[in-house]
């Protein structure tokens, strides 16, 4: 493993930003692909990471990227059969990628971003601010370029490999309760996760991984990019509106365009929580951070008689970041959403121990709630790969092996991870993500509910948002 070459690749490639992921995916791309470190070029904001760069052989240009110059300093550097990965932050995905469709190169990222302001810009009204609108946008280029090189969106942790980690996840369960169908197309999927009585689909994910240096007033700690958690979590929270709710939120709304698989509440995401549940942690508050996977997740797996939705899980984030980051995030509800001057990304100074839990949370099954996931502790990715944390590996490994589906699948035009082999993803990753498990449990989010105070709940079925979440 730690040597083979996945892939040959002969053209250039472009990093985009080279924050935490795009340091930690880089000596992957050296290692597992057939490249010369002077075939890739770093485009970046800022001067951070130039040593590792420098180092390693690769070029490293600081020229932050707007609208006015993106294509002035990209497109020299792309042309048919070259390649773009973006790793970047307040750069237009939907720019990249009609730029590398008109200079025919192949394009990856791990989020659907906007140019400055997308999330945050208080004259858009907050439907427009949603990743439901972004990711609305990005599958409207796949009328206007029906031939294209594979563009590859959303393609990191989560969005991403939580999406491989779903189907896995849905044939361990058919296997443990005797269901033996064998899915082969979208629909198959949506009827497995219907037969297995699914209602609601977490991504559960707990981050204990800590610094013995502890979070100074004004400052922002996290185990991953600062700026794009600060992001996402002021966007409006987001789920997938399963077939089976009975409760529309008071403070939710409906998308009055696309393809309807989705909701989204007058209030952001970091400010939104919700309980789930992982195996090693247990019950816990997370919060409900929009990200793509809550909406293409719940669209894939949607099934529909005569034009009406008949199934559908409920999908979102039930996000618990290292212990730094919620008192951070408290900090910035506080300050309303203005985001601290200081921001310290854990990385070297990670105490060993910590690990990050990440994985998806079937909840509906009469056996219980099933999660599969990644187990991965700080000091196996230390072993594993330079420059990473438990939750950048998480990330850069599904990096690596969405690059090496591109260059094997060149010409797919627009795609989704819940629309690729969700094997190859997996075995691609699978070194990287340490222990891979499945977990059968009882619990449910009425559990100890009421005990010490009334609390308005629907007790005719556990699996109902109102009853998941916190008010």
């Amino acid at each position: 493993m730690p040597d083979q070459k996945y892939a040959k690749f002969t053209g250039r490639m472009v990093i985009v930003g080279f924050g935490s992921i795009g340091q930690g995916v880089l000596p992957l791309l050296l290692r597992h692909l057939d490249i010369a470190p002077s075939q890739i070029t770093i485009v970046t904001a800022e001067e951070r990471g130039h040593d590792e760069a420098r180092s390693l052989g690769v070029a490293f240009v600081v020229s932050p990227l707007t609208r006015d110059n993106y294509g002035a300093v990209l497109r020299p550097l792309l042309g048919r059969g070259d390649f773009l990965v973006n790793v970047s932050v307040d750069v237009s995905s939907l720019a990249l990628v009609e730029l590398c469709f008109a200079q025919g190169a192949n394009y990856l990222d791990t989020c659907i971003e906007p140019w400055p302001g997308g999330y945050t810009d208080p004259s858009l009204p907050a439907a427009m601010r949603s990743n439901y609108a972004l990711r609305e946008s990005a599958l409207a280029l796949r009328r206007k370029y029906p031939e294209a090189p594979t563009a590859l969106l959303t393609h990191g942790a989560n969005p991403g490999l939580v999406s491989h980690f779903l189907k896995q996840a849905l044939l361990e369960a058919a296997a443990a309760t005797g269901v033996t169908e064998k899915p082969a197309a979208r629909a198959d999927w949506g009827a497995l996760a219907a037969r297995l009585g699914i209602k609601v689909i977490h991504v559960a994910e707990r981050d204990t991984q800590v610094s013995p240096v502890p979070k100074r007033s004004g400052e922002f700690v996290n185990t991953w990019s600062i700026d794009g958690f600060v992001g996402e979590g002021s966007q409006p929270a987001e789920l997938g509106w399963g077939s089976h709710e009975r409760h529309f939120p008071p403070d939710g709304a409906r998308h009055e365009f696309g393809g309807g698989a989705a909701i989204y509440l007058n209030r952001p995401g970091a400010s939104t929580q919700v309980r789930s549940w992982t195996p090693l942690e247990g019950p816990y508050h997370g919060f409900l951070i929009t990200h793509s996977e809550a909406i293409s997740i719940a669209d894939y797996f949607t099934l529909r008689q005569d034009g009406r939705v008949f199934y559908r899980p409920t999908v979102h984030y039930a996000y618990h970041p290292c212990d730094g980051a919620v008192l951070s995030l408290h900090e910035l509800a506080g300050k309303n959403w203005r985001q601290q001057a200081e921001k310290r990304l854990l990385m070297d100074e990670i105490a060993p121990g910590g690990l990050d839990e990440l994985g998806v949370l079937l909840m509906g099954n009469p056996k219980g709630v099933f999660w599969y996931g990644s187990r991965l502790t700080i000091d196996e990715a230390r072993t594993l790969a330079p420059y990473n944390n438990a939750t950048s590996l998480q990330v850069t490994a599904p990096v690596l092996a969405g690059v090496v589906w591109a260059l094997e699948n060149p010409r797919r035009g627009i795609v989704e991870p819940d629309e690729i082999d969700f094997r190859r993803i997996l075995d691609l990753c699978r070194p990287y993500l340490g222990a891979l498990v499945g977990v059968w449990g009882d619990w449910t989010p009425l559990q100890d509910r009421g005990r010490l105070f009334p609390e308005d709940i629907d007790p005719t079925d556990p699996w109902q948002f109102k009853n998941i979440r916190v008010v």
